[in-house]
């Protein structure tokens, strides 16, 4: 690991000028994700910003009825908070699908944000990696690409999003609060990532002197009949091949409204908004899900080993829009 400089942050102005003096400093809470990409020598900070002393824990409902999210609160908290577990459940879900106990213990909400792909080809620094080392190529595209995405991908990085906080996120509308340099500023979760383009080591819109303060939740009429399905290799402690966030508005047998996100599939949460729209208006049943899970899958580009993400993302969707139609 290479040597580095550590400092704690009394205050979130403090932490941002800290940063914004040190072009190699990294922000650290958690470390369940840094302190792995440091040992292995993808990440080589010159100095880590510890942010744990920073008010940002807290979860609070907001005057609209939404929900706040401090970015230092902890996931099984947030999991276990009775506000998440009572009005926004895939969310609760999505938490404890998560990595281990021992880690959501550790892990916050804002790192959870900034978690980086767990590719093989981004975290064994012998092969090329765009992501890691832009320019060098991308190893997993002729590669074992079993795990790799088959949505929104581009010939410089089929890399996958690893989170499963973040597409329950997607499918709630939150919005990411930052502040920076230049004072405060929301970012639409849907804005917050990027595909990856010709510049897949460019994660998020995230300005470089910016840290995350919170994530908001808004009041939503469906959020409450929602759930989180996640498929993978092992029950615990694996990342999904494919993950879906639903939640649907469901009145007189009609769906008023309706919320589908997809993880393990795409560069980022990948929302189905073209599949939401086939939803709004029909009657819940299995005919017009398969149909949103048609929709959804349209443009998928399966590399050679995860063809079969195709047809378990479709069924994956099926399964968890039905698991929502007979929620009461």
């Amino acid at each position: 690991m290479k040597p580095f400089s550590y400092t704690r942050a009394d205050s979130s102005g403090a932490a941002v000028g800290e940063l914004s003096n040190n072009t190699h400093a990294k922000f650290i809470c958690g470390g369940t994700n840094l302190l792995d990409l440091m040992k292995s020598g993808v990440e080589q900070p010159d100095r880590l910003i510890d942010i744990n002393r920073l008010p940002l824990a807290e979860i609070e409902e907001l005057p609209s009825g939404g929900v706040r999210i401090g970015a230092m609160a902890r996931n099984s908290h947030t999991a276990n908070h009775p506000l998440i577990r009572q009005r926004y459940p895939m969310l609760s879900q999505a938490f404890l699908s998560g990595a281990t106990e021992q880690l959501r213990n550790m892990a916050t909400v804002g790192g959870n944000l900034m978690q980086k792909t767990r590719c093989y080809y981004f975290y064994d620094t012998a092969m090329p990696c765009n992501k890691r080392e832009p320019g060098t190529g991308c190893g997993a595209l002729e590669g074992y690409n079993r795990t790799h995405a088959i949505l929104g991908a581009s010939e410089h990085c089929i890399a996958t999003h690893p989170s499963d906080m973040c597409v329950a996120l997607a499918a709630l509308d939150a919005v990411v609060r930052v502040t920076g340099a230049n004072g405060d500023r929301q970012i639409p979760i849907t804005e917050f990532y990027r595909l990856p383009g010709d510049t897949p080591h460019i994660d998020t819109n995230l300005g470089k002197d910016e840290l995350i303060t919170g994530v908001d939740l808004p009041r939503s009429p469906f959020a409450a009949r929602s759930y989180y399905l996640k498929i993978r290799d092992r029950a615990s402690y694996a990342f999904a091949l494919v993950s879906v966030a639903a939640a649907l508005d469901i009145e007189n047998n009609t769906i008023k409204a309706v919320r589908l996100a997809l993880g393990g599939v795409a560069h980022k949460p990948w929302r189905a908004t073209q599949a939401e729209e086939i939803l709004v208006g029909s009657s819940p049943n299995e005919e017009v899900f398969t149909q949103a899970a048609e929709v959804a899958l349209q443009g998928a580009q399966p590399r050679q080993y995860n063809a079969f993400k195709v047809e378990l993302a479709k069924r994956a969707i099926v399964r968890a829009l039905a698991t929502v139609g007979e929620m009461s």
